[in-house]
């Protein structure tokens, strides 16, 4: 039996959509892909690779806030 992991399906599908030319996308085209990587990322948040790209965010933000002008 094939299995499909959810994050891996919703990854592929927003490279595709990305790869799109910006011109030939609608309003309601942007919303959905939006959407759709709202949905990998509450897919993806709970899993160890979802917390490691936490950690480098918040050392990159952290790192841009002390850096500040």
């Amino acid at each position: 039996m094939l299995t499909i992991n959810v994050a891996v399906l919703l990854a592929v599908i927003i490279v595709v959509r990305l790869r799109r030319r910006t011109e030939a996308r609608s309003r309601s085209d942007e919303k959905l892909t939006v959407l759709i990587v709202l949905m990998f990322g509450v897919v993806v948040a709970p899993t160890a690779f979802g917390q490691g790209v936490l950690d480098v965010v918040s050392q990159l933000a952290t790192g841009v806030s002390e850096a500040g002008p």
